[in-house]
């Protein structure tokens, strides 16, 4: 999938726990490594973090240019056009990165999928698809990809992984009723959201690093 590795940062020798962290549109692995030094999680032990790049295509919404991206954004409507390819393609990348991790000795029940925007949409899509009860998953200031399909789809081993959702109130880029209606759906299918919004616009801001440390060390204390 990717270019180049991704980017590894163990907190301790011998993690315990490990926190898979995808980026958005046009961003790169190195995004949200400072969000989580801010996080202190040494309460549950040594954490893994992987901070994966997704691979470089052409976007259409911007004009065809090619950028890092999980998929492809063919409108300014996120529903009704996805690129569904692009989507089952990441998932199973993404699924692989986790499939490693339980192959290096850490339990699935100690990896958390976490994402901004588009990597929120990649967090829920492989996280409710795979087949091995996860730790939780993060959802920043994205949505749910493929609703439709979610219901019939997900894997009964995380049909009740919590979740975590938060996002800007001035969000332009992906607006707040989209990521309401997605924990709608998500509450509807008995998944326990979390749900956090902010006076913020596509970004992420202190008190919600701080909501999230709390979610964290919850699931895996």
């Amino acid at each position: 999938m990717n270019s180049s590795p991704a980017i590894e940062i163990e907190t301790a020798p011998n993690p315990q726990a490990t926190l898979i962290v995808l980026h958005g549109l046009g961003a790169d692995g190195n995004d949200f490594v400072p969000i989580c030094n801010e996080l202190d999680l040494r309460a549950i032990g040594g954490v893994r973090y992987l901070f994966p790049h997704a691979p470089e295509r052409p976007v259409t919404i911007n004009g065809g240019y090619r950028m890092r991206a999980w998929y492809d954004i063919l409108g300014t409507d996120l529903v009704r056009r996805e690129d569904e390819g692009g989507l089952r393609e990441s998932a199973a990348a993404i699924a692989a990165m986790i499939d490693a991790e339980i192959a290096r000795g850490i339990p699935a029940s100690r990896i958390v999928l976490m994402g901004f925007s588009q990597g929120c949409a990649m967090t829920l899509m492989t996280g409710l698809r795979y087949p091995q009860r996860l730790a939780g998953l993060v959802g920043l200031s994205g949505y749910l990809p493929l609703a439709a399909l979610t219901a019939a789809e997900r894997h009964g081993a995380n049909a009740d992984v919590p979740i975590f959702l938060a996002h800007g109130r001035m969000d332009p880029v992906v607006p707040i009723a989209r990521a309401q209606d997605s924990r709608t759906a998500l509450q509807a299918l008995g998944h326990p959201v979390e749900w956090h919004d902010y006076p913020m616009p596509h970004s992420v801001c202190a008190e919600e690093v701080a909501d999230l440390n709390r979610w964290l060390l919850a699931r895996l204390g």
